[in-house]
């Protein structure tokens, strides 16, 4: 899997162009394309990052990748992230590592949105894992009643023996729906929630997809 994660990484780097900024994803995938970017930077590539995460942020300053920000660009060119989930519309589900919101204000805002995964990540419909919906730490518990109103089985997110805080300082619910079978639909009724900040559901951005098959990688276009 790692393999299969590497060689779609590094396959995206082919579509960073000198001049670029670029939005950094997050995840275990972009850690190998970051680290291949910082040696293409010592090579002499010319590029700016935006970084999706204070993790991702970390790894491009370690391995020498200049950063930008938003008070700084008017645009990103492409940006390059991962997903936990993918179906055949290329509708994705992310947030598996937290970073769910500075993720979708980077990849909403590129010219081209490019995800790289390894094969395990392709379904034929989202939901086999549970989606991750940022909320506001104040009255959590109440927009948690809401969310199993339309559904969602809730279990607030834990890490070291603590309830996980988000880099927006928000807490993260990870909701089991079942098969999603209408993303979109889901996602816009979740987002009128009183105290929903994002949800994991990533509809009509992907532009392109590269998955890293065994010992080799195969692109898909929308």
């Amino acid at each position: 899997m790692d393999l299969e994660k590497k060689l779609a990484a590094e396959a995206s780097i082919d579509f960073i162009k000198d001049g670029m900024v670029v939005g950094l994803g997050s995840g275990s995938t972009v850690n190998w394309m970051v680290r291949k970017l910082g040696e293409k930077v010592k090579q002499g590539l010319n590029i700016r990052g935006i970084p999706s995460s204070k993790k991702t942020e970390r790894l491009a300053l370690e391995v020498g990748v200049p950063l930008t920000d938003f008070a700084s660009v008017d645009c990103i060119d492409i940006a390059i992230d991962g997903a936990d989930e993918i179906d055949g519309n290329l509708n994705l589900l992310k947030g598996g590592g937290g970073s769910l919101v500075r993720e979708k204000v980077v990849d909403v805002n590129a010219d081209q949105f490019i995800v790289i995964i390894d094969q395990s990540k392709v379904v034929e419909e989202l939901g086999e894992l549970p989606l991750p919906i940022e909320v506001l730490q104040f009255g959590w518990e109440i927009i948690a009643k809401k969310i199993a109103e339309l559904g969602g089985e809730t279990v607030i997110r834990i890490k070291d023996e603590k309830r996980f805080i988000s880099d927006n300082g928000n807490y993260i619910l990870d909701c089991k729906f079942g098969k999603i079978t209408k993303p979109e639909e889901l996602h816009e009724k979740l987002k009128l929630l009183t105290g929903v900040v994002e949800t994991g559901i990533f509809t009509n951005m992907v532009d392109k997809v590269i998955i890293g098959r065994k010992d080799e990688v195969e692109v898909l276009e929308k």
